[in-house]
């Protein structure tokens, strides 16, 4: 959840790490630093606060060097400020590193390197790191960081540079993304491709326990026991243009405006109309495997597990098989019941989520099967799972996740009619849901096309400092993934509930000045969520409504409204969760919060 970038080659270092830090600030922007090898030996200069704030102090006194590495901050040791910032250095000065992940036994370490001598200035955990490396240092920089590794226990993607075995980076990986970028007499480290795509497609990903060397003339991979691995090169298909904002505000927003395309590009050449079903070819099971499964688990972590939640839905109305939604974090500390007739599905944008990835290696322990739903190619969970369900949204650099979430929908849906067509969905009923998700980019875009409707009621609401979000059935999900992105980007305190839940507690809070979010299309239980609009008018609560059709129930009884169009209820959350989107941006953007970098937050978390 920081960001790492490194460059050895014949350019000068600093305005390619600086420029690599911008693109990964939204993975940690409490603090930055850059560690280059002027000539003389390891220079490092850092500043909290945003990147800008260290390209300013760079400006005014530039350091001049061809090998380099940068980081990108997010705290989780220690407050951000200067001291905390990396890189961090060695008691000697001649290391330096930068470090994303937790350092478990950094206490016990630190203790016997105090024992030793060396003094500690910082309240990381990282700081551990270079005064062991030092220690082990005989010379060779990757023996004395191989040496470092085996007394550290804990997640890490690191990349260390020494004054003294120069014009060499060595980066190790264990829990925390880490890639190789390769150029013409040029190499890069990088914890996100987003931060070298500029200059190379061509990388190399590394998994947990490998280590790279790299110079400008090449690198290798070896494991932690310095025997050399060959991997293979990958080629990123991605282009420079869908990591800038083309002219949009915020990244969020250029995000939300793309998912009319990114949901076609999740369905595009995976829907087979004439038999009514779906063909993924990434899930590596035959049809007789995807029926012999006697549950489903789906295990996730906040947006994604908001889509795991309607996909419980999907999959148990259509496929009429058991499933059961797990949060990631919770998973492997309890005792589920899984087997080798269960199959595990993970959901998670980078692929990286630390939590998700651990439930998915139990799962796998315990001899379930694993599918991964993912967005990122070459993650780590689309390269550990059994199979799965790349999404294709395009890379997505707005914190608060958007069309991640509705592609993530989508691909659940076309798991769910592969598996229910195989069991007993009729070809009418499935021909009837190919047709719905045809028709959903066009109806993504009109809902688009009418955003001043949403900004309007935004600026009504604007300075509220509560919302309750309710919903029922498919939409209780988008209830509680609209009230995530309202507080996560707004800094609202915003709850998500199933609408008849209300009166057990929630009814308390409901005032004149509470505003109350209804995901009320007309669906299966409309005429219930109605009694509950009535509750809330009942004791002067102010109604934003989601509907999809004129509601003389409703008359009367809304204070705002905005209208989806008409589909399928299995499909509603799709349609229903772009207005929401709209409404916490829009909220967010009135406040005068930085609605791409939220405080506290960043895009992937790669920590427990």
């Amino acid at each position: 959840m920081c960001g790492i970038v490194g460059y050895v080659g014949p350019r000068v270092a600093t305005p390619l790490l600086i420029e690599g830090l911008k693109r990964l600030e939204y993975r940690g922007y409490d603090s930055a630093g850059v560690a280059v090898m002027n000539g003389a030996g390891v220079e490092t200069v850092k500043e909290s606060g945003k990147i800008a704030r260290l390209e300013a102090l760079l400006a005014s006194a530039p350091i001049h060097g061809t090998t380099g590495i940068g980081h990108t901050r997010w705290a989780t040791h220690g407050p951000p400020n200067q001291t905390n910032a990396h890189p961090h250095t060695s008691q000697d000065g001649t290391i330096a590193v930068v470090h994303n992940g937790i350092i478990e036994n950094a206490n016990v370490l630190k203790k016997m390197l105090e024992g030793r001598g060396y003094k500690f200035t910082t309240d990381t955990d990282t700081e551990v790191i270079a005064h062991l490396i030092q220690e082990c240092f005989d010379g060779v920089l990757e023996d004395a960081v191989i040496e470092a590794l085996w007394q550290v226990e804990g997640t890490y993607g690191i990349a260390v540079i020494s004054s003294v075995d120069s014009h060499k980076i060595v980066a190790a990986r264990k829990g925390s993304p880490l890639l190789v970028g390769l150029g013409e007499d040029e190499h890069f480290v990088a914890s996100d491709v987003s931060a070298i795509l500029a200059h190379t497609r061509q990388v190399v990903y590394l998994d947990d326990g490998e280590m790279a060397v790299v110079d400008r003339n090449g690198y290798r991979i070896i494991d932690l026991n310095a025997t050399e691995i060959s991997k293979k090169v990958a080629h990123i298909d991605w282009d420079l243009g869908q990591i800038e904002r083309g002219g949009f505000a915020h990244f969020m927003l250029k995000e939300i405006f793309e998912q009319p395309q990114t949901v076609e590009n999740t369905m595009r050449g995976r829907l087979l109309l004439d038999e009514a079903t779906s063909k993924l070819g990434g899930l590596n099971l035959t049809d007789e495997e995807l029926l012999s499964f006697n549950n489903i688990v789906i295990t996730a972590c906040g947006t994604s597990w908001h889509s795991a939640l309607i996909g419980e839905s999907l999959i148990e109305e259509l496929a009429r098989v058991p499933v059961e939604v797990e949060y990631a974090s919770e998973f492997r500390y309890r005792n589920p019941i899984v087997d080798e007739r269960t199959l595990c599905i993970v959901i998670s944008q980078s692929g990286e989520t630390a939590d998700t990835l651990a439930a998915m290696r139990e799962a796998k322990r315990r001899g379930a099967r694993t599918l991964g739903i993912v967005n990122v190619v070459g993650s780590t969970i689309a390269r550990e799972s059994d199979g799965g369900i790349y999404i294709h949204a395009g890379p997505e650099i707005g914190v608060a996740s958007t069309k991640a979430f509705t592609s993530q929908v989508v691909a659940l849906l076309l798991f769910t009619l592969k598996l229910a067509r195989l069991r007993d969905l009729s070809y009418l009923r499935g021909r009837e849901v190919v047709d719905g998700m045809l028709a959903l980019p066009g109806q993504i875009q009109q809902i688009l096309d009418r955003a001043q409707e949403i900004e309007n009621i935004a600026e009504e609401f604007k300075r509220a400092s509560n919302f309750l979000y309710l919903g029922r059935g498919y939409n209780f999900p988008v209830a509680l993934e609209g009230a995530l992105k309202l507080k996560e980007i707004s800094y609202i305190h915003a709850e998500g509930y199933p609408a008849a839940e209300m009166k057990h507690g929630p009814i308390a809070l409901i005032d004149d000045l509470m505003p109350v979010v209804f995901v009320a299309p007309h669906d299966s239980v409309f005429d219930k969520i109605t009694s509950n609009v009535h509750e809330v008018k009942a004791r002067k609560g102010r109604v934003i409504a989601i509907t999809s059709r004129e509601e003389p129930a409703l008359e009367g009884k809304i204070d705002y409204e905005f209208r989806i169009p008409e589909t399928m209820d299995l499909l509603m959350p799709i349609l229903a969760s772009v207005p929401l989107q709209l409404l916490a941006y829009y909220v967010a953007v009135m406040r005068g919060a930085n609605v791409d970098q939220p405080r506290n937050l960043a895009k992937s978390v790669t920590v427990e």
